[in-house]
């Protein structure tokens, strides 16, 4: 982009443009408002609140608490939710079963909300590490992550979540080809109208561990024969850019209506590039880690909590992103005068 000559100083004085609220009001380039936000939660499947240790403010929610939330996200103008579960560990097994249970805590929560707040959307990850006792996210044989056969679950798993009544399927597991899987059997069950948002560029990050524990999944462990220790061979590696062009073509070419960028602030240059290059509703998702670090300083009193989450996600808008996944969405649409 040519930039055009400026005047010299003093003819221009750009504090002249921040001299008061208003005039900054007048010039802002880049907007937040309630109506950006996915509010990310977990449901468990037992009553009440259970409170996230290392996630202050944040509770997993039994499913009549979704519906009330469903209800509170309608009252702030937030437009959707992305639910995610807890599984009681003694329901887990190796190839995530209960992922594809029509009875399952993910689609009994999405029918409550869906009945509470028809007006929200509601977005359900596809992934089976949720689901299975050894916290990957696809079926392992020989310590490898088998590609195709996860396939087949996640297909299982998204036309589940779409007869409870998810909007928006947001596959998360980064094996090849799932999009194209998914889209392909939602058209062959008359749910053309069901969407998909990608993880199109997610990568093998730090900053998901607050979410595992939010979940339940646990750690990986160092690594064993039967179970690879990390998720570095499905996951992105943080050290690339191009792959996330790659990746995210792919997607859209396999029928990705929207796709994700994840983590988020650590990666708002992948989420530019993708929004210059495709030209696609993107989104960010802003993880457990960057929540936890922003509460944790806040808590400490290193940085303003309210003035620390609106600058957060500010910076996603400025980025480009259409919208941000964020457990802050209805903190920000308070903040926001919401």
């Amino acid at each position: 982009m040519t930039v055009p000559p400026l005047a010299p100083y003093p003819a221009l004085r750009l504090r002249r443009l921040r001299q008061a609220p208003w005039i900054r009001d007048l010039v802002r380039e880049s907007v937040l408002t309630p109506a950006d936000f996915i509010w990310s939660m977990v449901v468990h499947e037992g009553d009440g609140e259970v409170p996230v240790g290392s996630m202050p403010g944040v509770s997993r929610l039994s499913v009549a608490g979704c519906a009330e939330a469903a209800r509170q996200a309608r009252a702030l103008g937030i437009p959707a939710i992305a639910v995610f579960p807890h599984i009681d560990g003694a329901k887990k097994d190796a190839g995530g079963r209960l992922a594809f249970d029509p009875d399952n805590v993910v689609a009994r929560a999405v029918k409550a909300m869906k009945d509470a707040a028809p007006e929200v959307g509601i977005m359900c990850d596809v992934a089976l590490d949720p689901f299975t006792d050894h916290g990957h996210d696809g079926i392992i044989e020989a310590g490898k992550i088998l590609n195709d056969a996860t396939i087949e679950r996640l297909v299982e798993q998204g036309l589940m979540q779409a007869a409870a009544g998810a909007d928006i399927l947001a596959p998360s597991d980064m094996m090849d080809g799932r999009v194209g899987a998914l889209r392909q059997a939602l058209e062959g069950a008359g749910r053309q109208d069901v969407m998909i948002m990608s993880y199109a560029a997610k990568y093998a990050s730090a900053f998901y561990g607050p979410y595992r524990e939010a979940i339940g999944s646990g750690k990986l462990g160092t690594g064993t024969v039967d179970n690879p220790g990390d998720k570095k061979t499905y996951q992105m590696d943080p050290a690339n850019t191009e792959e996330a062009l790659r990746e995210v073509a792919l997607d859209i070419a396999e029928g990705a209506d929207m796709v994700m960028v994840k983590p988020g602030m650590p990666y708002l240059d992948i989420a530019r590039r993708l929004v210059e290059t495709f030209r696609m509703p993107t989104f960010a998702f802003q993880v457990s880690g960057e929540y936890a670090m922003i509460m944790a300083a806040a808590q400490n009193g290193w940085l303003d909590e309210e003035r620390a989450i609106l600058e957060s996600l500010t910076a996603f808008k400025r980025a480009g992103c259409a919208g941000i996944i964020t457990y802050f969405a209805p903190r920000a649409a308070r903040l926001l005068g919401a």
